[in-house]
């Protein structure tokens, strides 16, 4: 039976320019794709929301960057919550796992290391 799968991840951008939040999402894609071993064929559909502090960019760009351009994406604004990280940019990947009890990895890098401690650490 197949298995569907979802995999968060976060980092932070180092700043509100274009540059900056596509380079910090395709460093957060291609860790992702590589800690998971994904097959891009897998991936289903990603959904990307930024905080309210990042409106330089879209984050599929980044992936369309990266060359899958197949990938169904969706960007959204996060819920401006006081005293939230700033300039947070999160993924939720839907992915077919297959017929494998494998397990998935969870990716937080840069300053959202601290939204899941438990999870940023995985490698």
């Amino acid at each position: 039976m197949e298995r569907i799968g979802a995999i968060r991840g976060a980092t932070t951008a180092k700043g509100n320019t274009r540059e900056e939040i596509l380079a910090a999402t395709r460093e957060l894609i291609t860790e992702l794709v590589r800690r998971n071993k994904l097959d891009p064929e897998d991936v289903i559909s990603v959904f990307f929301t930024v905080t309210p502090d990042l409106n330089a960019a879209f984050p599929a760009e980044a992936a369309r960057q990266l060359g899958y351009t197949g990938w169904p994406m969706l960007d959204s604004v996060a819920v401006a919550v006081p005293g939230a990280l700033p300039r947070c940019i999160r993924v939720l990947f839907h992915v077919s796992l297959g017929d494998s009890g494998r397990e998935v990895c969870h990716v937080y890098l840069r300053e959202a290391k601290r939204l899941r401690p438990d999870w940023a650490g995985a490698d």
